[in-house]
């Protein structure tokens, strides 16, 4: 019942159990137990004081006992953030795109340096030759340091990739020649033409990463 109808039937000085009688029926009132705050406020005032009072001088406990919690608990979600999220490295090669100049292909640039050299121990020149430049692509693409899209091609992977680094810009064309050459011409491939791309791998993986990113 609301306040002002309990009031106008009310004296106009209740007294004491009149008085009690008025206080409950206004508190019972639903919106006074809508304002009163629930479990989850109450904890989260809770947690509040006390993380505040690891700061607190008078704090009790060991000198520094406060700062060690405080890491114990960033440590801890820095755990729960790398658990759910995953680490930095394995967030970018699942980014990775399954294309690679025109076929699906997810090996890694260490999988493609080493299926190359296997190749090249045969002397299929025409695989090593086209795994070493996709090894190329893949590992600059791991770095960061070059996106490959699905549809880019030898020769525009080449054309970005020479912007990063000016100074292998036209051995990069050389190696997208070789690529297209095995890859779409038919080519044999030699060993000459191997070892020049192997070397340009060695020399853009040795190179440090340029300010930006190429795309």
């Amino acid at each position: 019942m609301p306040l002002g109808a309990v009031v106008a039937r009310a004296p106009l000085e209740p007294d004491a159990p009149g008085g009690r009688e008025l206080l409950s029926a206004e508190l019972a009132d639903p919106r006074y137990a809508e304002a009163l705050p629930n479990w989850f406020d109450l904890l989260s005032q809770r947690v509040l004081e006390w993380f505040l009072s690891l700061f607190d001088q008078g704090v009790a406990g060991p000198p520094g006992l406060g700062f060690v919690i405080v890491l114990l608990i960033i440590a801890s979600l820095v755990a729960i953030a790398i658990a759910v999220y995953g680490l930095p490295a394995r967030r970018r090669r699942s980014q990775l795109s399954d294309e690679l100049f025109g076929a699906s292909d997810r090996r890694s640039a260490r999988e493609l340096r080493k299926d190359a050299e296997s190749a090249a121990s045969r002397g299929d020149w025409a695989a090593a030759i086209a795994d070493r430049f996709r090894g190329i692509a893949r590992s600059l693409d791991e770095r960061t340091i070059v996106s490959v899209h699905p549809g880019t091609t030898a020769h525009g992977f080449a054309a970005m990739t020479g912007r990063a680094f000016p100074d292998q810009a036209a051995a990069l064309e050389e190696a997208a020649d070789a690529f297209d050459g095995v890859r779409y011409l038919g080519r044999g491939g030699d060993e000459t033409q191997y070892r020049t791309v192997a070397r340009l791998d060695e020399t853009l993986a040795a190179a440090p990463s340029p300010v930006g990113r190429a795309r």
